[in-house]
């Protein structure tokens, strides 16, 4: 079985990916660094030299790759990863994949986004807590028909990252 958490950045995919991999005794892998270790760079720097088009394809090639040639796996994708290239359809077509998608709110977003914005090339233009949000909103609005195509739906704002990982175990089973 592939598990493969989909979500806005900062939903919690990666930490949750790591948690659920524990508890399932899988592998967890991190989209973004295959990435990072396939380019010989950090995130930022295939951004900024190559840009997100080049950025795009490298990611939806790699994702098709992992989920091709690994199995009992927990993928933490990027925030963007289902929305480009048909990767959604890719997704959904594949047997053996389960895909999750971590519902945060906006304003809870905004908030643990604030705090590392700076590392992260799609939002680190963006200067106050109220532009970050109205950015969140909006990719939110233009991605919510991506995301809401996930096999398991979760809001994740009230939960803690022990009953995140206790539902979706539930719901596996």
């Amino acid at each position: 079985m592939q598990i493969v958490l989909i979500g806005y950045m900062g939903s919690g995919k990666s930490t949750v990916a790591k948690h659920l991999s524990a508890a399932l005794s899988y592998e967890k892998i991190d989209l973004d660094s295959v990435i990072e270790d396939s380019e010989g760079k950090p995130i930022t720097d295939i951004f900024s030299e190559s840009g997100e088009i080049y950025f795009r394809k490298r990611e939806g090639l790699l994702l098709r790759e992992v989920i091709k040639t690994k199995n009992n796996i927990v993928l933490a994708t990027g925030g963007g990863t289902p929305c480009y290239g048909n990767l959604m359809e890719f997704l959904k077509s594949q047997t053996d994949v389960i895909t999750v998608y971590l519902n945060a709110s906006a304003a809870l977003l905004t908030k643990r986004l604030m705090a590392e914005k700076d590392a992260r090339p799609i939002i680190s233009h963006l200067k106050s807590e109220v532009q970050l949000n109205e950015f969140v909103r909006k990719h939110l609005f233009e991605r919510a028909f991506y995301y809401n195509q996930a096999q398991l739906r979760l809001s994740t704002d009230a939960l803690s990252e022990e009953e995140v990982v206790a539902k979706i175990v539930a719901s596996l089973y």
